[in-house]
């Protein structure tokens, strides 16, 4: 439940910002049916029991996966830092927990067929129950 929640705040977060609503076509839970690039996504999650004697807790670890078409890879870039910032920028206390960190664990960049970008970033959340 925390983990799902956790995902739906995230999602919200982030297509609440002002610079990446405008420069993404959507931001999404999963790969978006019919939106063109960019978009950003989450590609996967998973959690762990994080619990406190006094609190339930989990640590969800989500993996972005952000979309883009281009030649240069300074757009892609300059995109990704905005990423990165407005989830380190996530509010601690969200309706239904506390956040406790957010950790940034690792990325990966790849470029792909017709002129397409893949860039993967994976966080750690530690939420405890409120």
């Amino acid at each position: 439940m925390m983990e799902s929640q956790l995902r739906a705040i995230l999602v919200d977060w982030l297509a609440s910002d002002p610079v990446l609503s405008t420069a993404l076509n959507d931001v999404t839970e999963e790969a978006p049916s019919r939106a063109s690039l960019p978009w950003l996504g989450i590609a996967a999650s998973a959690s762990t029991d994080w619990s406190t004697k006094t609190a339930r807790g989990r640590e969800v670890r989500i993996a972005l996966e952000l979309q883009t078409r281009g030649d240069e890879a300074d757009e892609t870039t300059a995109l990704v830092a905005q990423i990165e910032e407005r989830i380190e920028s996530l509010p601690r206390s969200p309706s239904g927990f506390s956040l406790a960190s957010t950790t940034f664990l690792r990325s990966r960049a790849e470029q792909r067929p017709r002129n397409t970008r893949a860039v993967l970033l994976e966080y750690r959340f530690r939420i405890l129950e409120a």
